[in-house]
């Protein structure tokens, strides 16, 4: 693991910040990248092995994918380290003594992540008054129960499609983690005629060529049970998950799934990332290099935080979903024009058009 001051640059971050709370348990790290556009904003992740690293990283993906959306925020995160799956009143413990450990870092505003949801961030908001992912009860636009970054993924693919040598109806769809942001993909786009063939958590992979209700699974799901419990279909184990030939493949878990180690398994044509840095970067070169063309995380998936802004500033649930699908098919457009007339990477062209924007907003600061 690389020591995380050798991430540092330019841009950020201005601030990495440890917790400790021997009372509850607690340990968790706040990456706050960049603030010239305004406050970050930027979820709260919660798994056994998150790293400081992996706060960072996401972090800097928060900085750009704030830019690329043209919102007035920059790029923070948080991870916790702990099992999401534990008691509940042991969890509001750790999110409430989280709280009160942020509350003077008032440039960040904390979201949810993998591992957290809107009740963590109403547990949040109680203690410091600011949060967003908030329950509709409160305020708050329920961005998994509406399916946020699900519904960007669609808008994405559907600009990448004038790039793509299939059609959208009839075209085979895999998703590598089938929890809320996976589930809302594969249903947004079975309703423009995909054919979901595949998908996993992190219990296995269910596949059948002949295509799989997407319904019915997220209905099991949400029942909480697993992937593989689905009855009509073959069960494999969940890296299986990279095998399977499809047009569209959606990562929409972990960060570094497809790496130089794995990418040659991968057999698809399109590839728009739900998950915060999926592929490490030699991965998405070799893909490019294979025409399988990758829509970078921080252009597809940022669904989630143009709606977390749009509840911030007072917007309604309408208003977020007409914004998420107008900024994400046009920032796309935009950044796959540019690749294709610069001969760049779809990565490179989505980093200088966020860069650009940030540095310019740098410009007015002190």
């Amino acid at each position: 693991m690389k020591d995380i001051f050798e991430f540092a640059d330019g841009l950020g971050p201005i601030k990495i910040v440890h917790i400790y709370d021997p009372k509850c348990g607690l340990k968790a790290v706040v990456a706050i990248d960049n603030v010239a556009r305004g406050p970050s904003i930027g979820g709260i992740r919660m798994a056994p092995d998150v790293t400081a690293e992996e706060a960072f990283r996401l972090a800097r993906a928060m900085t750009l994918k704030n830019s690329a959306a043209n919102l007035p925020h920059g790029g923070g995160k948080s991870v916790i380290f702990g099992d999401p799956k534990m008691e509940p009143a042991k969890k509001e413990l750790l999110i409430r003594a989280f709280a009160r450990a942020i509350r003077d870092l008032v440039e960040y505003i904390p979201g949810p992540d993998m591992g957290t949801d809107e009740r963590c961030m109403a547990w949040i908001k109680d203690e410091i008054g600011r949060a967003v992912g908030l329950p509709p009860e409160i305020g708050g636009i329920p961005l998994d129960e509406i399916g946020a970054t699900g519904l960007g993924l669609k808008a994405s693919v559907e600009a990448a499609m004038k790039y793509c040598d299939f059609q959208l109806k009839g075209a085979r769809v895999v998703v590598q983690g089938f929890g809320s942001v996976g589930k809302h993909a594969a249903r947004f786009l079975g309703a423009k005629g995909t054919v979901l063939v595949a998908a996993c958590d992190s219990h296995g992979t269910i596949f059948n060529p002949r295509g799989i209700d997407v319904g019915r699974l997220i209905a099991l799901k949400d029942a909480g049970k697993n992937v593989i419990d689905y009855p009509d279909g073959d069960k494999l184990a969940a890296d299986a998950v990279i095998d399977v030939e499809c047009e569209i493949w959606i990562p929409a878990a972990r960060p570094d799934v497809i790496r130089r180690d794995n990418v040659a398994r991968l057999k698809t044509k399109l590839v728009p990332q739900g998950a915060n840095i999926p592929f490490t970067a030699e991965a998405e070169r070799i893909l490019d290099k294979a025409g399988t063309l990758v829509l970078p995380d921080f252009i597809a998936n940022a669904g989630g935080v143009i709606c977390a802004s749009v509840e911030y500033h007072g917007g309604t649930q309408a208003q977020a979903l007409q914004t998420i699908e107008e900024k994400i098919f046009a920032n796309t457009e935009e950044v796959l024009a540019n690749a294709k007339k610069n001969g760049l990477l779809p990565r490179q062209a989505a980093v200088a058009l966020a860069e650009a924007r940030v540095r310019k907003a740098m410009a007015y600061r002190k």
